[in-house]
């Protein structure tokens, strides 16, 4: 009687794992303007994700395009943010919202897929699987 509550306990432990890894990764790109990326960066991390990296770049539309567009300014940051599956959809409506209501605020998001990252504890950190980072240190 014992060793089916062991087993089935080592079931149960080894179902919670399968979940977690579940969430899969995806790059997400926003580029906006230069002047906006702290505040994007910021409100990026709000949803779950740990690491991120700007890159700071210049359009190359031509200015008749970009201006109607209403791209006046050219400098541009791209910032590239690891983020779970699970959080993406609520994120992506985010960034929307912000793109038409902040004033100097417009820019584009899309994602790519992260098909393998090396490493449980890679995963877990960029995941935000924060109970399973402080397992793996003990």
């Amino acid at each position: 009687m014992e060793s089916e509550k062991k087993i089935k306990g080592k079931a149960l432990r080894a179902n919670t794992r399968a979940k977690v890894s579940m969430n899969r990764l995806k790059v997400l790109i926003t580029v906006v303007s230069r002047a906006k990326a702290d505040f994007y960066m910021d409100h990026i991390q709000s949803f779950g994700v740990n690491m991120q990296m700007v890159v700071f770049g210049q359009g190359t539309a031509p200015r008749e395009i970009a201006t109607a567009m209403g791209l006046a300014d050219s400098e541009r940051a791209v910032i590239l943010s690891i983020i779970g599956e699970n959080q993406l959809q609520a994120a992506l409506e985010s960034l929307g919202e912000k793109f038409n209501t902040i004033v100097g605020g417009k820019g584009i998001a899309y994602t790519i897929p992260m098909t393998s990252i090396i490493g449980k504890s890679i995963f877990n950190f960029l995941s935000d699987n924060r109970n399973a980072v402080r397992r793996n240190e003990k």
